[in-house]
C-alpha cells in the first residue's frame, strides 16, 4: 500500500485553546481509520485542517503525495479528499438526486450523462436509489446520513472523512449503516471516521486513534487500544488504577 495522507506536527491553536498538538500520523491508500476521543478534544478540527476549510499554525499536510498544506479547501476536494458532517446540510429543497449532482459535478468534474450515470450507480451504492426524486428535506435521518455519504461518494474520493456519521440512530439503523461504509470500504476508499458510537467503528476500521486536547494520545489495533488503560482514563472516565 503507498502513503495516501500525512500529518506532520501539525499545530493549531485559538488563544491558550489548542485544536491540534503536534498532530502527525499516516494513512495508508486503503486504509479504515477511526478517530475517538472526548467532546471538545480536536477531532472535528482535525478534518477542517485536512480539508482546508482551517489552517494550521505551523506543520504540513502531505496528500497523494503532494503538500497540500497551502491549498484551497476547493482545490483539496478536487484532488479526492470529501467529507461528511455531523449534523447534514443537503440541499433541502432539492431532489436527492440533485443533491448528488451537484456533487459530481462541481467536485468530480462530471457533466451529462456521464455525471447522471454515476450518481445514480452511487444512489443505488448507498441505498437511496428508489429515493432519487424524494425532496431531501423529506428524508428521515437516516436517510439524510445517507444522503451525505452519497454527496461525499459523488466527488470520487480517494480519501473518505466520516464525522460522526452514526450519532443519533438507532441500533437497527447503525447497524444498516455500517453494513454500507463497509462496502464502500471494500470498494477502494480510504476512510477515517470519528465516531462516538464505539462499537460501529470497531465493525469497520482496522487502526484507531485517540485524541484529547489536540494531542494524539494513542494509535494502534482496535482492541488494543480499547483495552488500554490510559485510554479507558482519558476517553471513558475510568481511572487507569481503578
Amino acid at each position: 500500500m503507498s502513503k495516501l495522507l500525512k500529518l506532520d506536527t501539525l499545530c493549531k491553536a485559538f488563544g491558550a485553546v489548542k485544536v491540534a498538538d503536534e498532530l502527525s500520523y499516516e494513512v495508508q491508500t486503503g486504509d479504515a481509520v477511526g478517530v475517538i476521543g472526548p467532546n471538545g478534544a480536536g477531532k472535528t478540527s482535525m478534518f477542517n485542517l485536512i480539508t482546508g476549510t482551517m489552517r494550521p499554525n505551523s506543520g504540513t499536510i502531505t496528500f497523494d503525495g503532494q503538500d497540500v498544506t497551502g491549498w484551497s479547501a476547493a482545490r483539496r476536494s478536487h484532488s479526492g479528499i470529501a467529507r461528511s458532517f455531523q449534523v447534514p446540510q443537503p440541499f433541502c429543497g432539492m431532489t436527492v438526486f440533485e443533491n448528488a449532482m451537484i456533487a459530481a459535478t462541481q467536485s468530480a468534474g462530471l457533466h451529462g450523462h456521464a455525471a447522471e450515470r454515476f450518481c445514480l450507480e452511487v444512489l443505488d451504492q448507498t441505498e437511496l436509489l428508489a429515493k432519487a426524486n424524494q425532496q431531501a428535506g423529506s428524508l428521515t435521518l437516516l436517510e439524510r446520513k445517507r444522503l451525505e455519504l452519497t454527496r461525499a461518494l459523488c466527488a470520487k474520493p480517494k480519501l473518505l472523512l466520516l464525522d460522526e456519521i452514526a450519532g443519533g440512530l438507532t441500533e437497527a439503523e447503525c447497524k444498516s449503516l455500517v453494513r454500507t461504509i463497509k462496502d464502500i470500504h471494500a470498494s477502494g476508499v480510504t476512510i477515517i471516521w470519528i465516531e462516538h458510537v464505539v462499537h460501529a467503528l470497531l465493525e469497520v476500521v482496522d487502526r484507531l486513534i485517540v485524541i484529547d486536547f489536540g494531542k494524539m494520545i494513542a494509535m494502534g489495533a482496535p482492541r488494543t487500544i480499547m483495552d488500554s488503560a490510559e485510554v479507558k482514563e482519558i476517553y471513558l472516565g475510568i481511572e487507569a488504577d481503578a
